[in-house]
């Protein structure tokens, strides 16, 4: 009898402002919980992260771009800064910074990114990205998928 076959591996964008908490703060920690989200959809997808999953790192507000890579190191937990209950953290690890930050312009002028969530629901802070959109993202920051 074969051996079912191990769950695919999925992709994943999460986004912080870099005044609450930027890329060199997670690479200065390495690994971080990732907490505070409070957008329900946000939160299922945080529900549905599993360890080894990768992640892409993106600066809002101010960077406004993909700066690097992270991996789930440990899924979904009750998240300790919520103040009522349901709400969860997952823990990341900080992965490789991207050679060139791929901005929000860089993926809206790409036609194989038109599809991408970060385009069609911007203020999403934890978000699916798909496998091909993913090595993508890691070929235009120069860093072989």
């Amino acid at each position: 009898m074969s051996k079912p076959a191990a769950a695919a591996r999925r992709h994943w964008l999460v986004k912080s402002e870099p005044d609450t908490y930027s890329w060199s703060d997670f690479v200065r920690e390495r690994a971080t919980a990732w907490t505070g989200v409070r957008n329900h959809a946000a939160r299922n997808n945080l529900a549905a992260m599993k360890v080894g999953d990768e992640v892409l790192f993106y600066e809002s507000m101010t960077t406004k771009a993909i700066v690097g890579t992270a991996i789930v190191v440990a899924t979904a937990t009750p998240d300790t800064t919520a103040d009522e209950p349901g709400w969860v953290s997952v823990r990341l690890k900080a992965g490789a910074a991207l050679r060139r930050p791929v901005t929000l312009a860089d993926v809206k002028a790409e036609p194989a990114l038109a599809a991408m969530t970060l385009l069609r629901l911007s203020r999403l802070s934890v978000q699916p990205v798909l496998p091909a959109e993913f090595a993508f993202i890691l070929k235009l920051g120069a860093r072989a998928a």
